[in-house]
């Protein structure tokens, strides 16, 4: 296991700077990266993960290209055009709802997100469940405008039932994250009818194989979404998207231009809005400038002790 620390460009998620344990397996590597403040419990699928790539056992691409949208964090408005301009990709994900900022400043947000994208580009607005059903109701009839029409709507309340309360307010689609990946049960999504959109995203989920299942079960359109993970964690979200049978919306997987740097001697970046379906070669001149100091290392040779512990209590 190789510990990585990488600065972001910009503040992300209230990250500023991503860490990751790089696993090696007899195919390869694998990237384990859950939030420092997840317990061993949410961290354990996240492991599952990098196992799952590190043996090598992903299923078949069904494509070799997969379309992507930029991501553009709670930034100005001048920011937001810039980071949309240099990205390459035709869809935007916005972040809005951010703590300390107010409606006006998402729709500055959107207005030059949509400046930058053209009046064909795509724009989707991700509020990690900020909102009331009230207050989200009125957001998103707000920033539906500023945006000159929204894609959809991804995880604007916190909870599967607020989630479907909006959906039957608004016109505008809704995408559920958090309401799949943290729920004890992701299906009620599907039986409460509480979204249009099925966000994925492999770590949290337990693999590649894992999030195959639940999109052939939850019956839904299904968007793939990176965790801020460095290439070798995105090529995962980039296999399960390569396997999909249908891939109707781009997919969040474009994160890695957040880093300022990474672990691969070709970074998983996009080119006309896709990225290229492979597994990028760890470069260990990288993995040496951005190891993490000893008390990183430690730090999380204590993560991996307490998951393998869970691991062994649950096959007691």
């Amino acid at each position: 296991m190789r510990v990585v620390s990488i600065p972001m460009r910009t503040r992300f998620r209230g990250v500023t700077v991503r860490e990751a344990a790089l696993v090696e397996g007899p195919e390869g590597w694998g990237e384990w990266s859950p939030f420092l403040e997840y317990d061993a419990r949410v961290a354990e699928p996240w492991l599952r993960c990098a196992e799952e790539a590190a043996v090598g056992d992903w299923p078949a691409a069904v494509r070799d290209t997969v379309p992507v949208n930029v991501t553009v964090p709670a930034v100005d408005p001048a920011t937001a055009h810039a980071i949309v301009t240099r990205g390459g990709c035709r869809t935007a994900k916005v972040k809005v709802a951010e703590p300390g900022q107010v409606l006006a400043d998402d729709g500055a947000r959107l207005e030059a997100v949509r400046d930058a994208l053209g009046s064909d580009g795509r724009i989707r607005i991700d509020a990690n469940g900020a909102w009331s059903v009230d207050d989200a109701v009125a957001a998103i009839g707000a920033l539906d405008r500023a945006a000159g029409g929204l894609e959809y709507v991804e995880q604007p309340s916190p909870s599967v039932e607020d989630l479907a309360a909006v959906r039957r307010r608004v016109s505008v689609p809704i995408a559920a994250d958090e309401s799949i990946r943290r729920a004890e049960d992701p299906y009620r999504v599907r039986d409460l009818e509480a979204a249009d959109v099925a966000v994925l995203k492999v770590q949290p989920l337990g693999g590649v194989r894992a999030c195959l299942r639940i999109a052939e079960e939850i019956g839904l359109p299904v968007v793939v979404s990176s965790a801020l993970e460095t290439s070798v964690g995105i090529a995962a979200g980039v296999a399960l998207a390569a396997a999909l049978p249908e891939l109707p919306y781009a997919c969040g997987l474009a994160t890695v231009q957040l880093l300022t740097d990474d672990v691969v001697a070709d970074p998983l970046l996009p080119v006309d809005g896709a990225l290229p379906v492979l597994r990028p070669v760890i470069d260990a001149g990288a993995l040496d400038r951005v190891a993490a100091p000893s008390d990183r290392v430690a730090h999380w040779e204590a993560r991996l002790a307490e998951v393998r512990a869970l691991q062994q209590d649950g096959r007691s």
